[in-house]
């Protein structure tokens, strides 16, 4: 008897827990780049044109108090941990900064633990080497560019937007098409091999649309300039490069929205709609909406105003009992999705993981929200554009002076500076004085955040060299900490920088590194003047020769130096590696020992 109530509890287990299975819904999520609040028709914009989002606004539970950071990275970095930049180190979106701290579990990580198929198409920008890239992350499936947009320093050398070559599950691939094209067709390919398994599926799709350059089929051009010519009234005057600018970025988005409708169509074709979760936002503020239209805020892309990271928020799951769609006004933020995920969802918890962020699960559902006293705090690592080697302060150094404190409908501001957004939306009346009591409770919450943040908010990431998982490695200048050199445009300029690779060595071994101006596949010598070539939608433009004749590698206590030969393409060293941390740095000098710019590219391998 005792067998048989054993054999049933444990039978009345798997049903239960298979059940729980298949109530599981698919997740999407879909994240376009410096696509802003007031960049959606659905929020009153007199040009968008985009039916697809504005369906999914009228479908969904809409969240219109929801924040991320200013910048791409952190953002990022926030939605897939559920942590704060500060705290889970990727907060620039370049300089050695875009790092997501090795030791913490992702979103993908929880996913995959329960089951689901993780896949990733576009944008990842937490990082190019391993153990940082998407692979290393949790996404079993994996197709990307690296750093912060297409014709970055790390991406394929002239790479723009059409027929690029992208990484795909750790291979280099050329595809056909334009890119936000080919991440929705990549990505719903590969949805439909899940479902067709019975496989449910977390896809993450973050788009580089509409970050510049704004490159664009041209035949989604026409639409936004009639528009814009029939709004005109509407908004104010601009000159006709920004006019120009405009048109691209508002056709890129038109694009992302015509494959928003064509992702779909194909869930409803396939049965999915109804148990997959959807769900849509942008990375940050808008880079174009404070010059034509903001939907009543102030601020744009890398700025504290609200404007800068107040963004839309839209969650769909018509089998998930969410209730009608409605807004909903409580103050949210990015790093709430994944704890709310995991409730939603019933995902395992990473075992001893802490989450700034909290569970909207309840929000979700119409409950009531807990979230009235709620105070959050924005901050992010500043651009170093002028500085040529590292220094002990500059602008990308974090300080607790540089956030935004949001309680309500206040707003503290670096710290000093309040406003109430009720009688003041565009923040132009600075009110601290009038109000003590409100801009000390929020200094409160401001020096208990920084105290939690500020011990380890400037230790580096480090790329690791030597493992099995990558050998060798290509090391781009996009990692030189707190030196900013993230545009091939800066390579083809041979931009006056020197910076320092933060590594760690996996195996005691030895070491060739390669040092380079040029990546390999341009096939360029490092004096070498690129010259202006012109790319599908546009024009890069031409480069410098410089006079190099000698290369210096400094790497932990070595210091070697090695003469160039006319037109070398590269300078090898070959050096003997410990196991552990260590710093690199590189050097093209003239005949007089003038430093004239490091190596932007080093491939590393162990022999």
């Amino acid at each position: 008897m005792l067998h048989r109530l054993t054999t049933c509890l444990i039978l009345l287990g798997l049903i239960v827990s298979l059940a729980a299975a298949e109530q599981r819904p698919n997740v999407i999520v879909v994240m376009t780049d410096d696509q802003g609040y007031g960049d959606l028709s659905c929020h009153g914009n007199p040009v968008v044109g985009a039916p697809p989002m504005d369906r999914l606004h009228d479908q969904s539970v809409r969240f219109t108090d929801f924040h991320v950071a200013p910048m791409c990275t952190p953002t990022r970095g926030q939605l897939m941990t559920g942590l704060d930049a500060f705290r889970n180190g990727a907060m620039n979106v370049s300089s050695g900064r875009t790092l997501l701290r090795r030791h913490l579990p992702t979103m993908a990580d929880a996913f995959a633990a329960t089951g689901y198929a993780t896949g990733m198409f576009g944008k990842w920008h937490l990082g190019d080497n391993y153990p940082f890239r998407p692979a290393d992350r949790g996404f079993q499936e994996s197709l990307w560019f690296p750093s912060s947009h297409i014709s970055s320093t790390p991406d394929f050398w002239n790479n723009d937007y059409f027929d690029d070559t992208y990484t795909h599950n750790g291979q280099r691939r050329k595809y056909d098409g334009y890119c936000t094209d080919v991440f929705f067709a990549e990505a719903m390919k590969w949805i439909a091999a899940q479902s067709k398994a019975g496989k449910p599926f977390f896809a993450y799709i973050p788009l580089n649309a509409p970050h510049g350059p704004l490159f664009v089929p041209d035949r989604y051009r026409a639409e936004v300039r009639k528009r814009l010519d029939a709004a005109q009234d509407k908004l104010p005057e601009m000159d006709e490069g920004f006019r120009r600018s405009l048109v691209s970025f508002l056709a890129m988005i038109e694009n992302a929205d015509e494959n928003i409708g064509r992702l779909e169509a194909m869930l409803d074709e396939r049965g999915l709609r109804d148990n997959t979760l959807l769900i849509f936002l942008t990375d940050n503020g808008s880079t174009m909406g404070p010059r034509y239209y903001n939907a009543g805020m102030k601020g744009g892309k890398v700025t504290l105003w609200e404007g800068g990271h107040r963004v839309p928020l839209f969650v769909r799951w018509p089998h998930g009992g969410f209730g009608a769609p409605r807004d909903v006004a409580e103050l949210t933020h990015v790093q709430d999705l994944l704890p709310t995920l995991i409730d939603v969802c019933d995902l395992k918890r990473p075992t001893e993981a802490k989450y700034d962020g909290v569970s909207l699960d309840h929000l979700l559902r119409g409950k009531a929200s807990g979230l009235d006293d709620r105070m959050l705090v924005v901050n992010y690592s500043r651009m170093p554009f002028g500085v040529k080697r590292r220094q002990a302060d500059h602008p990308g150094t974090p300080h607790k002076e540089g956030s935004a404190v949001l309680w309500k409908r206040w707003r503290l501001l670096e710290n000093d500076k309040l406003f109430d957004l009720t009688g003041d939306p565009m923040q132009e009346r600075n009110v601290i004085d009038d109000h003590p009591e409100v801009a000390a409770k929020m200094r409160a919450r401001l020096d208990a955040w920084w105290n939690g943040v500020k011990d380890t908010v400037n230790e580096p990431s480090r790329v690791v060299v030597g493992a099995d998982a990558e050998n060798p490695t290509m090391l781009s200048a996009c990692e030189w900490f707190d030196v900013f050199v993230d545009q091939q445009r800066q390579v083809r300029i041979a931009d006056e920088k020197f910076g320092v690779w933060y590594l760690d060595v996996a195996e005691p071994d030895q070491y060739t590194i390669e040092l380079r101006r040029y990546p390999r596949e341009a096939d360029l010598a490092i004096n070498a003047a690129v010259e202006a070539t012109q790319v599908t939608d546009g024009r890069y433009p031409a480069g410098k020769a410089i006079p190099a004749v000698q290369a210096r590698l400094r790497i932990g206590k070595k210091n070697e130096a090695m003469k160039l030969a006319a037109n070398a393409k590269e300078a090898t060293f070959r050096v003997s590696l410990e196991k552990g941390p260590i710093e690199m740095q590189t050097v093209f000098l003239d005949d007089d020992g003038n430093e004239l710019c490091g190596a932007y590219y080093a491939y590393v391998r162990r022999e």
